[in-house]
């Protein structure tokens, strides 16, 4: 039989929840209102992504083989979904910029004071963030269309494409919000949001096919998260070449399970970290 303390419990758990999800929203929405404030922020973030598209295409197109051919069109599709999952994760330095820069001007110290939930601040950045990808992915869908790209599977399935590669760049979001709450300075925070990334977008299946790569990037590329997305995008939107070999790798034969348990598994574990580091700053 339940006591009377733990019926009393039970809605002040609900009302921390809500309260929690409300202060969340409500910093999402000043950080939104925040980007279209600073509409050149947003601008540059689309055009770095849509260069990628023009230069890969058409400088590298012809010149990449993808399965047994080096068609430009066959290249085009293949190259999609890794420009897609490149504008997402790369997302990931503005979450971090943005969080230092609150961070250094004394912002957060002012949110500290209010009562409101101590991770309503992450949290609210995240989502504006995510809000903000979304929105980029839609513009760069429409680019893609321009120049040739096309999907060959049902729209469910499409649907699930996109949002595997917003899944992922949430995750990654979290990643960023612990790098700006780790460095004293956005300029610092841009740099060290953008630097690992490099490493990761590249030594992967994005741009090149994984099987052509020295045999240990093949490996590190087979078990990339980054690259596990990619492929399962490429799979949703029916991007992959008829002759296009599958690396034997788990995360390459079940690219969408993979994707799901990576990006889950990136999720939890960096924003449990960065919950915490912004409490001990916080003390």
């Amino acid at each position: 039989m339940s006591t009377v303390a733990e019926h009393a419990a039970r809605p002040q758990r609900r009302g921390r929840v809500a309260q929690s999800v409300m202060d969340s929203l409500v910093m999402a929405q000043r950080n939104l209102i925040r980007m279209t404030r600073i509409p050149e922020v947003v601008l540059f973030g689309l055009i770095q992504p849509i260069m990628f598209v023009v230069l890969f295409t058409y400088v590298f197109g012809g010149s990449i083989q993808v399965g047994g051919s080096l068609s430009q069109a066959a290249y085009r599709e293949f190259l999609m979904a890794g420009i897609f999952a490149q504008t997402v994760t790369f997302a990931t330095a503005g979450a971090s910029a943005g969080i230092a820069e609150d961070m250094h001007k004394g912002l957060v110290d002012r949110f500290r004071s209010l009562p409101m939930a101590r991770g309503a601040v992450l949290t609210g950045r995240t989502l504006a963030d995510f809000v903000q990808t979304a929105l980029t992915l839609v513009v760069l869908s429409g680019v893609a269309l321009l120049i040739g790209w096309r999907t060959h599977e049902n729209f469910g399935s499409v649907l699930a494409g996109f949002g595997l590669l917003l899944l992922l760049g949430y995750a990654f979001s979290w990643i960023g919000a612990l790098i700006g709450l780790l460095v004293r300075t956005p300029e610092a925070a841009t740099s060290g949001g953008l630097i690992w990334l490099f490493p990761l977008t590249f030594i992967s299946n994005a741009f090149v096919d994984s099987n052509r790569l020295p045999t240990v990037f093949r490996h590190i590329a087979e078990w990339n998260p980054f690259s596990t997305t990619v492929q399962a995008c490429r799979e949703l939107f029916g991007n992959l070449p008829p002759d296009f070999v599958t690396p034997d790798a788990w995360p390459m034969r079940h690219p969408i399970w993979a994707s799901i348990i990576w990006s889950l598994l990136i999720l939890v574990v960096f924003r449990t970290l960065a919950v915490r580091r912004y409490r001990k700053s916080a003390v």
